[in-house]
């Protein structure tokens, strides 16, 4: 899985561990965060490595791609939750920025949809991450929101594209989730506003967010095709 170094990817390689999953632990930059994900799992009597790589780089995720399946013997499950959330209001974003959202939260999940559709095996899932934010419509999140809203089209093509093949392709969309992501620049204030804003008055947390992955990348063979909206009722 891509993302593995951050909050909820974390968790969800952690979850995917525990129900019998051999784990390739992706991060970006963050090789301390992942060598601690795979420590857990290991330790935990799970089987995991961690891989580096720049999810926009097709070279670079290829070999990912080949290097799970020479560790592991194939792929049944692909995981994508690898992206970045710079946030400014519109009018005050530069396009520098906005690009980089682009180019690593679109192009990167273009290059490892593509992968996952040649290379997952039948009976397998592919499991995107997207956002909430592209329903709760808050301003600064734009170019973030605007990422998601491609890869949530992606995937739902895909899904179709897959057919015959029994592979799934869905997509996960957090609400605000308790990560270090979610609360960096962010006051208390600000923090305690938005959880009050849900109906169930809390953050989600990585957890939350975990279960619903795992499902679909284990039992849920029925749901295919769907963005679930995994934020306690927020929008």
């Amino acid at each position: 899985m891509t993302g593995a170094s951050g909050g909820i990817g974390r968790a969800i390689a952690q979850r995917l561990a525990f129900d019998g999953m051999s784990v390739v632990a992706h991060h970006g930059r963050n090789a301390e965060a992942a060598t601690e994900a795979v420590r857990a799992i290991t330790a935990a009597g799970g089987s995991a490595i961690t891989l580096q790589g720049d999810v926009a780089d097709e070279t670079e995720m290829t070999a990912l791609f080949d290097t799970a399946t020479a560790q592991f013997g194939g792929i049944d499950v692909v995981v994508h939750a690898a992206g970045i959330m710079p946030l400014a209001p519109i009018a005050e974003m530069t396009l520098e920025t906005f690009d980089r959202v682009q180019r690593v939260n679109v192009r990167g999940s273009f290059i490892i949809n593509q992968l996952a559709a040649r290379q997952v095996r039948s009976g397998g899932a592919i499991v995107n991450l997207s956002t909430s934010i592209t329903r709760l419509q808050m301003p600064t999140y734009g170019a973030y929101a605007a990422s998601k809203g491609a890869v949530e089209a992606m995937a739902l093509i895909l899904a179709r594209e897959l057919a015959g093949q029994d592979v799934t392709a869905n997509t996960v969309a957090p609400g605000p989730t308790a990560t270090p992501l979610f609360f960096a620049g962010k006051p208390q204030q600000a923090i305690d506003h938005i959880a009050s804003l849900n109906p169930m008055r809390r953050l989600g947390t990585p957890d939350d967010i975990a279960e619903v992955v795992a499902f679909l990348a284990g039992p849920g063979r029925w749901v295919n095709g769907q963005v679930i909206y995994a934020n306690g009722g927020a929008a």
